[in-house]
């Protein structure tokens, strides 16, 4: 069966719209997490608490949001070829949600319990979180140009990749500032973990960049 070009256009339009309000959502419990850490690092307990709540409702709305995208592309069916290019976008952009949850568990963990962190490994955290936000912040614009051509696109993605290369050495830089600062070892596990986690969401967002590269293709 043959399907109008404009049909096929459309269902991409839909297929492109579900994704960004995703990714919109992804975004936003990574704004919340950012702020968490920056409330954590000025030791605003009540706060890390009430950030700490609202990132778990956010990332089940992630999940709501990613298993809405699945059944519309069922529903579109085979008319759209790239409908697999879109659910491998979608996951991979999910899973950044998960680590942000993950983040803030362990950071509301070492708030409740009392545990001292060095200022300058609270401030190196934070410019971290930052290089993370940031990161993820250029995946949206990248699917942002996903209607303007694969090489507008392509040149977005390039932003991700400088980005997550300045997380990567802020990780390492932090890593080695924690091992040597005879932290008790569980902040220092809880600690190593939180690094980890920002580091895997500036990696899946740069992934999530190449994948958006293959989208724009398509479109």
């Amino acid at each position: 069966m043959v399907f109008p070009v404009e049909t096929e256009e459309r269902v991409k339009r839909r297929a492109l719209n579900i994704c960004q309000e995703h990714l919109r959502k992804v975004v936003e419990v990574t704004r919340k997490t950012h702020q968490l850490i920056d409330s954590f690092v000025n030791g605003e307990k009540k706060i890390v608490r009430q950030l700490h709540a609202e990132i778990r409702k956010s990332e089940e709305e992630v999940d709501i949001a990613r298993r809405t995208v699945a059944k519309e592309l069922a529903e579109i069916g085979a008319i759209l070829i790239s409908r697999e290019d879109f659910l491998r976008f979608t996951s991979l952009t999910n899973e950044i949600a998960d680590f942000c949850e993950g983040i803030a568990f362990r950071l509301l963990e070492l708030t409740e319990r009392g545990w001292k962190v060095p200022s300058d490994i609270k401030k190196s955290l934070l410019e971290l979180s930052e290089g993370m936000f940031e990161t993820i912040h250029k995946l949206r614009e990248t699917v942002m140009t996903l209607s303007y051509g694969a090489s507008k696109t392509s040149e977005k993605a390039r932003e991700v990749e400088v980005a997550e290369r300045v997380v990567d050495d802020l990780y390492r830089e932090l890593e080695v500032k924690i091992l040597n600062s005879h932290l008790e070892i569980p902040v220092l596990l809880l600690l190593r973990d939180v690094l980890q986690l920002m580091e895997d969401a500036a990696d899946k967002a740069e992934d999530a960049s190449d994948a958006a590269r293959i989208l724009a293709f398509a479109m």
